[in-house]
């Protein structure tokens, strides 16, 4: 026979419910007032879900055959969907360029830095006021900002120009990989720290306290337009290198003459940019810019094609109509073949299947891996990379980072998904570019 409840016992049983929800009745329930996170897509990039693939040379390349594949997982991020483009990197330039005439001019005239918080208490130093409006042509600032300028002696035809010799970011970072040395770990007996740390010059430094952590560069950001010349011996690249980075008929463009360390202050310059923004809206800062490792890398570009020897799924260069699929070289010369002479604008092919552009050819693209021969016998199956901060001494082997997807510049074998190449991090060059990822939070599927 069926028992059936009272009303009374479920009103009593529902209260005591409720009652355990507010004071957790001494249970284990986890922190309150938590909320649901939700994640929307960022602007300008497309989700990578995680998953795995196999790392290794193809079957086409018969030097590397003795190197052996090896099965590796990936966390899900976001990516760029074009290389960062020539329109994009200017927005960089122009605020490193602002937030120096203002810290000039702030010298002087008081308004445009913020000293003081909301609540009245000393900002030290001082934030630039990026609310206040600047005036390059104002009689009153023209003093303060001499000094950004070229001067006289060096100017061509008495032109008046902003050095771009003193455009320098500096940034800080936290090295996690220092950090984690067993022999850096806190000790709690001692209530002190000690091990060492190495910093930029590889000088061994004791560990003082959590900031012996935190590591900073000065770089200068302005792209190297005579890249152009200086790669090609015997050419006449002289408009490119004059009007490539500035014209805005390459806005769309990809930025090309940025070495690694200039990529990589983009990114902490992007990841400032937005983190600001959501600091102002009251909102999580969770936002981490940064370039892709290699593997991230090559695992974006096959778009969920897993045995894929090209971005596109194929394993010709030409679509079944004849045209070719991406920006390269495709017969020993004859660049405007497949469109371009030089780089096209982003987007200008078809995107791979995880809605990525010029995963192949346009720009080979910086990723933040050291370059080493055996990298993949000892990489972990588990997020694998090699990073390496290459000091100012070492030999040249060791400032070697890894480049993938080849340029249009390049024959078809450096559009293969698997090729690895490298340049050295202190280079420029006019067929290397980059990309940003992101870490998702929230989207693992």
């Amino acid at each position: 026979m069926k028992k059936i409840l009272s009303l009374g016992f479920i009103i009593a049983v529902l209260a005591t419910l409720s009652s355990c929800n507010k004071s957790n009745n001494g249970e284990l329930t986890g922190v309150s007032g938590r909320g649901k996170w939700f994640e929307p897509a960022p602007y300008g990039m497309t989700f990578v879900k995680r998953g795995s693939l196999n790392i290794g040379p193809n079957d086409q390349e018969a030097t590397w055959s003795s190197t052996p594949k090896k099965t590796v997982s990936i966390d899900a991020f976001w990516m760029d969907d074009t290389e960062i483009t020539n329109n994009e990197y200017r927005q960089f330039v122009q605020w490193v360029r602002d937030s120096i005439a203002r810290t000039l001019i702030g010298e002087q005239y008081p308004e445009f830095m913020i000293s003081e918080d909301r609540d009245g208490n000393p900002i030290d130093p001082p934030r630039i006021n990026w609310e206040e409006r600047l005036e390059w042509d104002n009689p009153d600032y023209v003093d303060a900002l001499e000094e950004m300028y070229i001067p006289e002696n060096e100017r061509f035809f008495n032109k008046k120009e902003v050095d771009a010799r003193k455009l320098f970011y500096s940034y800080y970072w936290i090295d996690y990989q220092q950090a984690a040395k067993r022999a850096n770990m806190y000790d709690y007996e001692t209530q002190s720290y000690d091990g060492v740390v190495y910093d930029e010059n590889g000088t061994e430094i004791p560990i003082e306290n959590r900031s012996s952590f935190i590591f900073g560069d000065h770089v200068n950001v302005y792209p190297d337009t005579l890249c152009w010349i200086r790669d090609y011996t015997y050419s006449y690249n002289e408009p490119w290198a004059t009007r490539y980075f500035w014209h805005p008929g390459f806005d769309d463009y990809p930025v090309v003459g940025v070495t690694w360390k200039q990529a990589k202050s983009f990114c902490h310059w992007r990841t400032k940019l937005h983190n600001e923004y959501l600091l102002s809206r009251d909102e999580a800062p969770l936002q981490d810019y940064r370039l892709p490792t290699e593997v991230e890398w090559e695992y974006a570009a096959l778009g969920e094609k897993r045995l894929s020897m090209y971005p596109w799924g194929g394993y010709y260069t030409r679509s079944d109509d004849g045209d070719f699929l991406a920006n390269f070289k495709p017969t020993r010369g004859n660049y405007v073949e497949d469109g371009g002479m030089a780089t096209v604008s982003v987007g200008t092919y078809d995107p791979n299947g995880f809605g990525l552009y010029d995963m192949a050819g346009n720009v080979a693209e910086w990723t933040v891996s050291a370059y080493d021969e055996s990298a993949y016998m000892y990489f972990n199956d588990f997020n694998p990379n090699f990073e390496y901060n290459a000091k100012p001494d070492d030999p040249p082997a060791m400032k070697r980072k890894v480049i993938r997807g080849g340029s249009w510049k390049d024959i078809a074998t450096y559009l293969q998904v698997s090729t690895r190449s490298y340049e050295y991090q202190d280079t420029a060059k006019s067929y290397v570019g980059f990309r940003c990822v992101r870490a998702s939070f929230g989207n693992e599927f």
